[in-house]
């Protein structure tokens, strides 16, 4: 339940002691920003709405974009810009030397063109695809951005206001890769990502490999070819070779082969068949061991169907394979003990709940990669079915929390006068 603003101010101090941080245990300003948070709950809970019901597939995120950096503008950000990939970013300029932070939401979402993403009120529940995953976390970004502007909060430190491009999984991370390796190269010293509901920490970042495998052939009518190499069959060895591997529970490894393709009839030894392989890790060794397991068991499973089938006609019709990469997540370490972590889970104390952290693959594996600390967080609230078209979010009597919540770590990591 929230604390009463007596309370607010001697927890404020114990979190600045807590993470180091120069915030004041009497700054009117932030205790004025979190006011004005939950006071105008109903105006976040719009904005969630509108910038769901604006289409936003993968890689085509400029709609959403030019409306979010609109809505930005309009809050009094004077140097709003979409970069060459289309993240959007405003700026709020530190009054001294302060640690600079980054706090993001994820502009595109996993659903296709012509999506009817319009939302539906159903009781408390608002219904629509993506309006958790992440038009809670875009609204969660422009909500603080607001509190702060309204509030008058003098953050020491620079604050960045992003809406990024390609988080989910064919964007692979793009915006992220082209915001720390160019937009905002070296400048940034901690980062927050916030994605999808709830009052979740991920703290520790789960790499990925994913490819398309593809056996190639010439094919034929499956009596009058009978002989000849089959890219089914060599795509079934491969996944029954792949099926066997056994890979460590800790740190958590996995793979998967999540979908098939090829053949045109039953009767016909097909041309093409081909898999998507996803494999994940904490630990980038282990990936990288499953990884090579994987590329040996596909290549294997070439050169076995390919000496299965004997004799000149065969020969003439070899199979041939191609890995296509899908993306590409990379992992780094981070312990829990690093300052962003514990600030964030004394902030969530300060506000009166208790967050633990996890592990996920998120636009935080880019900066943890690179070393820069960096957290994943809910906007608070509540959902079910992302990445479905039944997904819904429903606010709840303290979805405000999850927008506080943001706040305070972000002025506890930038400073504030």
């Amino acid at each position: 339940m929230p604390i009463s603003k007596a309370s607010l101010i001697l927890a404020v101090a114990a979190l600045s002691a807590a993470a180091q941080s120069p915030v004041p245990s009497t700054n009117a300003k932030v205790r004025a920003a979190l006011d004005i948070i939950k006071a105008d709950n109903a105006w976040t809970l719009q904005q969630q709405v509108e910038l769901t019901e604006i289409p936003s597939p993968p890689f085509k995120e400029s709609v959403r974009g030019l409306e979010y950096k609109r809505r930005l503008e309009a809050l009094g950000f004077k140097n709003v810009r979409i970069d060459s990939v289309g993240n959007v970013i405003a700026e709020r300029k530190g009054t001294g030397t302060g640690p600079t932070v980054v706090i993001a939401g994820h502009l595109d979402t996993v659903f296709p063109e012509g999506t009817d993403v319009k939302v539906k009120h159903e009781g408390t529940k608002l219904k629509a695809p993506g309006i958790g995953d992440d038009g809670r976390g875009l609204t969660t970004v422009l909500s603080v951005a607001r509190a702060f502007q309204k509030a008058g909060v003098e953050n020491v430190g620079t604050i960045y206001f992003v809406g990024n491009v390609g988080e989910e999984g064919p964007g692979n991370l793009r915006g992220m890769r082209y915001l720390f390796g160019n937009t905002l190269k070296g400048k940034v010293d901690y980062f927050i990502s916030v994605d999808d509901t709830e009052l979740h920490v991920v703290s520790r970042a789960v790499g990925s490999n994913r490819y398309k495998i593809t056996y190639k052939g010439p094919g034929g009518h499956s009596y009058g070819a009978f002989g000849i190499p089959n890219p089914i069959h060599a795509l079934g060895r491969a996944i029954a070779g792949i099926s066997d591997i056994q890979v460590p529970t800790t740190p958590k490894t996995t793979f998967n082969v999540g979908v098939i393709n090829g053949g045109t009839s039953v009767n016909s030894i097909p041309y093409e068949a081909s898999m998507e392989v996803d494999m994940r890790s904490e630990d980038a060794k282990s990936l990288a061991t499953t990884n090579d397991k994987i590329m040996k068991i596909v290549k294997d499973a070439l050169v076995a169907e390919n000496a299965r089938w004997p004799g000149s006609r065969a020969a003439a019709a070899k199979i041939s394979l191609v890995i296509d990469t899908i993306g590409i997540r990379p992992t780094g370490g981070q312990s829990d003990n690093v300052p962003i972590v514990q600030t964030a889970l004394n902030a969530a104390k300060v506000l009166g709940f208790a967050s633990g952290t996890s592990a996920s693959s998120t636009d935080s594996n880019i900066p943890i990669s690179l070393s820069i600390p960096a957290i994943t967080i809910g906007g608070g609230g509540h959902a079910e079915g992302a990445h479905s078209l039944g997904e819904w979010y429903e606010d709840g009597p303290n979805a405000y929390l999850g927008v506080q919540w943001a706040a305070l770590i972000v002025a506890a990591l930038a400073g504030v006068k």
